[in-house]
């Protein structure tokens, strides 16, 4: 009996050096804003983990510009490269609203936002991200959404930020692979973890988005909003 060929897993596995092709040949043209701000980030020490890699940068510009979106919204701002990213995906009268705890972080981002010549498109509302959404007005809509705050308050951001997208509006999820860990036959005891993985199997079955989970820098979901 002919044995039965196994599916083949279509990924090209990324290492250092195919990293930086990547960047250099995909991730737009040099930014000397973004550069100078990737560079003051990483003396920040550990914690520049968590800013987003050149890839997702020009990848959230020219999704922002491909769906046409005028309002967005960013809960988790850091030192504003992913901010940077979006506001020039807009059009000049576009507004994005940034939502982070840190002002210590977030006077970085100012900095930048003034040098890159964005600072006019965006609002910083500072304080608890959960709160902060609670408090948007109930009329106001957004096309795009990108999340990159506290792990295992993802899912209360999503209830919240969605009845706020329009139809077929876009929210993003960063550190949706949680650093490669996930898909293991054991127990998830991390809460970073527990929560990302959680979401992934909720929004993979939640009938109000359409999703799919990319293997872009350490995983971005990316839901698309459907009618109500």
């Amino acid at each position: 009996m002919k044995r039965r060929a196994q599916p083949i897993l279509k990924y090209t596995a990324l290492n250092d050096r195919l990293f930086r092709y990547v960047c250099a040949c995909g991730a737009g043209k040099r930014d000397a804003s973004l550069e100078a701000l990737r560079a003051e980030t990483a003396a920040l020490g550990d914690i520049a983990e968590m800013q987003i890699g050149p890839d997702q940068g020009a990848f959230l510009t020219i999704l922002t510009a491909a769906i046409g979106a005028r309002a967005a919204i960013e809960v988790g701002t850091f030192t504003g490269y992913s901010s940077i990213c979006i506001a020039r995906g807009l059009p000049p009268g576009g507004r994005l609203l940034c939502l982070d705890a840190s002002r210590e972080w977030t006077d970085i981002a100012r900095r930048y936002w003034a040098r890159a010549k964005v600072d006019g498109k965006i609002e910083l509302r500072l304080g608890p991200a959960i709160d902060n959404l609670k408090k948007i007005q109930a009329d106001r809509r957004f096309d795009l959404a990108f999340i990159d705050a506290h792990k295992p308050e993802y899912e209360d951001y999503y209830e919240l930020v969605l009845p706020r997208m329009r139809e077929n509006g876009l929210i993003l999820f960063d550190n949706m692979l949680w650093g490669g860990r996930l898909g293991r036959n054991a127990p998830i005891r991390h809460p970073n973890g527990r929560a990302i993985d959680q979401l992934n199997r909720k929004l993979a079955r939640d009938k109000r988005v359409e999703s799919v989970l990319l293997s872009v820098g350490d995983g971005v979901r990316m839901c698309r909003v459907l009618g109500r």
